[in-house]
């Protein structure tokens, strides 16, 4: 294995890296491996080290050491962009108590994620989704059982150039720039390419890095942006470094380590093919960003470079050997000097694991067997359920409007007779007339004087009143019946 050198960065305020047209209101949210290439040849020619560096990295066959891109992290956790062809994450290698669950993660919304999902999909274990969540601020994959902000996020300020001399300024512009949280930062790591190298450049590079730290990175560092804590370094072996699991497999699996294996490399920096490499374009998962900038130089500041296409950061190539990439001469025509941009690839081989798919039938797909009996215990219910349900409402529909409507039915009916009788007796004395006559004592108030009084008494005691509310509605309808001798009823005491 190749020895490697983590680097963690902790910024101290606001970080600008354009994109590559150059727009001030918009950022790159990823500091790409080409970038970093340039800010640390500038520190190299300030600690007088520029002509070896370049000829061990830019003039070499096999390059003494290659980074990767900046890559967000936040306490613990390292993120990074992963393979093409395994994200999103195939449907064997996930893991939920509930499969609707499944279908409500929006994957290809995470640009960035942890390196223990990576592992995990690397060497063909399953993931847990229910524990994941992609944020939509940074592209993170957070973890859901963790409360935890975004790692970073990206803010437009405005800017406005005052005239010291006479204290006035033009119109204000916006531009963009990335903040990011407490306890987070950006990483990255240098391989090198064998030991010997490593005891050479690791110091130098060291030491260029903690310049850089004071100095800056990126655009906006006269505003103090850019600058980062001291940088923190750690050694180790590639690729257990950044993946244990893969590490381990390559180390106790000797086919998954042999070169013969997988012919997919998963690149974590920014790719520009060399003329050695043997990659098959008509293989992989990979695609092009178009880079360009301006050179940071005393034979002339601000010139534009040439534009240069470059396979991002994430891609998978097929290649029967290691990519190796080259560092491509962009100076504009004419230039003094030559102005190179990083395009060295790191790269890591995929190893060749088979996915075993889980079990999962007696959560999603029930048995053959259990399908055919609730089939058959459904089917015959279907068309004799309807039957009952509707004889039920033709049936109860009457008893609903008995309850609900006993008295429009004596009230619509006796009013067609009512006409017949003078104005005497309102209609709604009708229903009420049962009412009114059991508290009827006054008839007998004349009773001393003559005896009609003491009869109609008779009368109302032989035939009591409250039946005809408790009668039914076969009854109800020979109520107008029962009604007219209590209007008979009531004639007599009128004639006295």
């Amino acid at each position: 294995m190749q020895p490697a050198l983590l680097i963690r960065l902790r910024p101290l305020g606001a970080w600008r890296f354009g994109p590559a047209d150059g727009g001030h209101d918009r950022v790159d949210t990823l500091y790409r491996s080409d970038r970093l290439y340039s800010a640390v040849t500038l520190a190299m020619q300030r600690l007088g080290l520029l002509d070896e560096w370049l000829a061990a990295t830019a003039h070499a066959a096999k390059p003494a050491l290659v980074f990767s891109s900046l890559f967000p992290f936040q306490g613990d956790a390292l993120y990074a962009i992963p393979p093409a062809t395994l994200w999103p994450p195939p449907a064997a290698l996930l893991n939920s108590p509930s499969p609707v669950f499944l279908a409500k993660i929006r994957w290809k919304t995470a640009r960035f994620v942890p390196l223990s999902v990576i592992d995990s999909l690397v060497t063909g274990q399953p993931i847990l989704a229910d524990q994941w969540l992609p944020d939509p601020e940074s592209g993170c994959l957070l973890r859901r059982d963790r409360p935890s902000s975004s790692p970073f996020r990206v803010v437009v300020r405005s800017t406005t150039a005052v005239d010291r001399l006479t204290r006035t300024s033009d119109e204000s512009k916006p531009l963009a720039c990335v903040e990011f949280e407490p306890g987070a930062g950006l990483w990255t790591l240098a391989r090198f390419a064998d030991a010997a190298q490593e005891q050479i450049w690791s110091p130098r590079l060291q030491s260029a890095l903690r310049l850089l730290s004071d100095s800056g990175f990126g655009g906006g560092r006269s505003k103090g942006w850019g600058h980062t804590q001291t940088a923190e370094f750690q050694a180790g072996a590639w690729p257990a470094i950044l993946l244990p699991k893969l590490g381990r497999l390559l180390r106790n699996s000797p086919a998954a380590a042999s070169e013969e294996g997988s012919g997919l490399f998963w690149l974590l920096s920014l790719y520009s093919p060399a003329a050695a490499d043997k990659v098959e374009w008509s293989g992989g998962n990979y695609s092009l960003s178009a880079r360009g900038g301006r050179v940071e130089s005393h034979a002339g500041q601000g010139a534009a470079k040439k534009m240069v296409r470059m396979v991002n950061e994430g891609c998978v190539l097929a290649s029967t050997e290691e990519p190796i990439g080259a560092a491509v001469d962009v100076a504009p025509d004419g230039f003094a000097h030559p102005v190179y941009r990083s395009g060295l690839a790191l790269s890591l081989r995929l190893p060749v694991v088979e996915i075993q798919p889980q079990d999962k039938t007696p959560v999603e797909e029930p048995s053959t067997a259990d399908a055919v009996i609730v089939e058959e215990e459904v089917a015959p219910p279907a068309p004799v359920e309807p039957a009952p349900v509707e004889e039920k409402l033709h049936v109860e529909a009457p008893t609903d409007y008995e309850p609900a409507e006993p008295t429009p039915p004596p009230v619509e009916e006796p009013p067609s007779e009512l006409p017949t009788h003078p104005a005497e007796e309102p209609p709604s004395e009708v229903p009420s007339t049962p009412v009114e006559e059991p508290p009827s004592p006054a008839p007998t108030e004349p009773s001393e004087s003559a005896e009609p009084p003491s009869e109609l008494s008779t009368r109302l005691a032989e035939e009591p009143p409250p039946e005809v509310p408790s009668a039914p509605v076969e009854e109800l309808t020979s109520a107008p019946a029962t009604a007219e001798p209590s209007k008979e009823e009531e004639e007599p005491p009128h004639e006295i």
